[in-house]
């Protein structure tokens, strides 16, 4: 493993990379606890939005020409439904609140500080456009989920050391079609924040 490139882009910038952001988005989510049986078709879809955006950000890592890690964010307030309504019923408005799309990297980058450089670099951005609250969303499953690895360790303590903090009444629920489904199902997501000011 040789050093990881750090590259930022906004809106469509990052078109010249969408192909392999859709990929390694699909090879990462199909572990635990996604377990996401992912489609180029709805990775074009959903990527497409961002890419659309002006106010999006991604945050893309390369070991020489491959990308091998990649985060992306946008306003709240250009998000989906499923992810604006806790936020709107919970009475903070989207406005002030920046959220993380995804954070993904391939199992050998792990560890060697490229998941701190994602966060540092997407509050930056926020901070820098005025934003007072930074959110991401993440699946919840059973603790005796039947594919949950013997040696999974759950991200909570890293995101909790860098000052976010779950937050059990802004929840949801999203749909993808799991690793053995036949079709898509609801899967519960709980918000993660962080203040910016």
């Amino acid at each position: 493993m040789s050093e990881v490139t750090v590259i930022l882009c906004q809106g469509q910038a990052i078109s010249p990379h969408l192909p392999a952001l859709a990929r390694l988005r699909i090879r990462v989510f199909r572990d635990f606890p996604y377990l996401y049986d992912g489609e180029l078709s709805y990775e074009a879809e959903y990527l497409g939005r961002y890419a659309e955006n002006p106010n999006s950000l991604f945050v893309l890592a390369f070991d020489g020409e491959e990308l091998v890690g990649a985060a992306t964010g946008q306003p709240l307030q250009d998000e989906v439904d499923e992810f604006r309504q806790p936020f709107e019923t919970n009475g903070i408005k989207p406005e002030r609140v920046f959220y993380y799309g995804e954070s993904v990297l391939l199992h050998s980058y792990r560890g060697s500080g490229t998941g701190k450089r994602f966060l540092a670099e997407r509050e930056a951005h926020a901070k820098q456009q005025g934003f007072d609250l930074a959110a991401f969303c993440a699946v919840e499953r059973p603790i005796d989920h039947p594919y949950k690895p013997a040696d999974y360790q759950p991200l909570h303590g890293f995101w909790n050391a860098h000052g976010y903090q779950r937050h059990g009444e802004l929840a949801t629920t999203f749909a993808w079609r799991d690793i053995g489904e036949q079709t898509e199902s609801h899967k519960p997501m709980v918000f993660w924040l962080k203040p910016l000011s």
